[in-house]
C-alpha cells in the first residue's frame, strides 16, 4: 500500500499562485507516475497534470502555461505550481500515483483549492 498526503490548499484571490505537495509513504518501490487530478462539484474528476520518473509530463489543456509539476523522487514527493489561478480552477485536487507491475491506483485524501469569482 501507498499513503499520499497532500498539502498546501487554500483559498486564493484571482491572479494569484498556490504550491500543493504531496509525499508519497509505505510501498513506495516502483512508483511510476505521480501527478494531481482535480474535481469540481458537479463535474468529473479530471487529469490536471503528471509526470513519469523519468520526468515526462503531460497537462490539461486549461492548465498548460500556467501550472508547473515536479517530482523529487529521492524524497517520493510531487509538487503542483500553480500560477495565474482562475475561478474556473476552484476544485478538491488529488494526489495520484500509479505502480509500475501491477499499475495499482493510489490516491490522497484531496485538497481543497478556492479561487473565488
Amino acid at each position: 500500500q501507498v499513503q499520499l498526503v497532500e498539502s498546501g490548499g487554500g483559498l486564493v484571490q484571482p491572479g494569484g499562485s498556490l504550491r500543493l505537495s504531496c509525499a508519497a509513504s509505505g510501498s513506495i518501490s516502483s512508483i511510476y507516475t505521480m501527478g494531481w487530478y482535480r474535481q469540481a462539484p458537479g463535474k468529473q474528476r479530471e487529469l490536471v497534470a503528471a509526470i513519469t520518473s523519468g520526468g515526462s509530463t503531460n497537462y490539461a489543456d486549461s492548465v498548460k502555461g500556467r501550472f508547473t509539476i515536479s517530482r523529487d523522487n529521492a524524497k517520493n514527493t510531487v509538487f503542483l505550481q500553480m500560477n495565474s489561478l482562475k475561478p474556473e480552477d476552484t476544485a478538491v485536487y488529488y494526489c495520484h500515483c500509479r505502480k509500475q507491475g501491477d499499475w495499482s491506483n493510489y490516491w490522497g485524501q484531496g485538497t481543497q483549492v478556492t479561487v473565488p469569482s
